[in-house]
């Protein structure tokens, strides 16, 4: 009577699964991001399941963005100050404090925390549906789970965190000036005057446009990872802390590729 024993797992095994698996994970979130996006295009949801999302999203998302972008224009007053005074150069803080918001710091940082707060929390919803089956029951009715589920959230998103990364930038000049101006004894005037001389409408734009695209990836990863979850409270644990490490990777990348492509515009237009 033969045995039969189970193959064992050599280098090659390991060596093809280390190459497969990465491969096919994007493959997936490829398809899923083009179903979403075609959805979007077909059929925009209805206000009775927009809203709720647009209020998860945007309104609850208000305080922790209002306080990381006040301590961001903080922080930055205190860090730039002493570089600037040794150069004799005090009074124009405010130029670098503002540019500094609105073009990386206000953006990135808000949509880091975005990050956490909403896509987590979207991970963890849509993994406790994928658990308890009520993914496989919309499906089993005939509806399309991407589209009543994911495009909701990922217009919120998309419309929402460029909205909150403008209050960030907002509230962080406002209290670095706040902070400038009283503790360290920075003339208000000179303050806004350089603000004004050395910011321009594009890199206001700029800040603004990437918030759009970070939104759309904290969407797609938060969406995906829990429609990915796998069965238990850990397998939902996971697709939340997965959504957070993934979409904090994805929103660098996505900076550094807009940095170089909004680069290249701006010479392009002013030389």
């Amino acid at each position: 009577m033969s045995i039969a024993h189970e193959p064992r797992t050599t280098p090659i095994h390991w060596l093809g699964e280390l190459i497969v698996a990465p491969i096919a994970a994007a493959g997936d979130f490829a398809l899923f991001a083009w179903a979403t996006i075609r959805w979007l295009a077909i059929k925009w949801p209805r206000s009775s399941v927009l809203w709720p999302n647009l209020y998860q999203i945007g309104v609850l998302s208000l305080p922790v963005v209002m306080v990381t972008g006040g301590f961001i224009g903080m922080v930055l007053a205190i860090q730039t100050y002493d570089q600037l005074r040794l150069m004799h150069m005090e009074s124009h803080l405010g130029s670098v404090i503002n540019l500094a918001l609105v073009k990386e710091l206000g953006p990135v940082l808000a949509a880091t925390m975005l990050a956490g707060r909403v896509g987590s929390a979207i991970a963890a919803e849509l993994g406790t549906m994928r658990v308890t089956e009520q993914i496989d029951a919309l499906e089993a009715l005939g509806a399309d789970p991407v589209q009543y589920l994911v495009v909701p959230r990922f217009l919120g998103c998309v419309l929402l965190i460029p909205l909150l990364t403008i209050v960030a930038d907002t509230v962080g000049m406002l209290c670095g000036w706040l902070f400038s101006t009283s503790v360290l004894g920075i003339n208000s005037y000179f303050y806004w005057h350089h603000t004004y001389a050395y910011i321009t409408l594009f890199d206001v734009y700029s800040g603004i446009m990437k918030s759009v695209f970070f939104g759309a990836a904290i969407a797609l990863v938060s969406c995906h990872r829990g429609f990915q979850a796998k069965a238990g409270a850990e397998g939902v644990g996971t697709a939340a802390t997965q959504t957070f490490v993934y979409s904090f990777v994805c929103i660098l990348f996505l900076d550094f590729l807009a940095g170089m492509l909004l680069s290249q515009i701006y010479i392009w237009l002013y030389g």
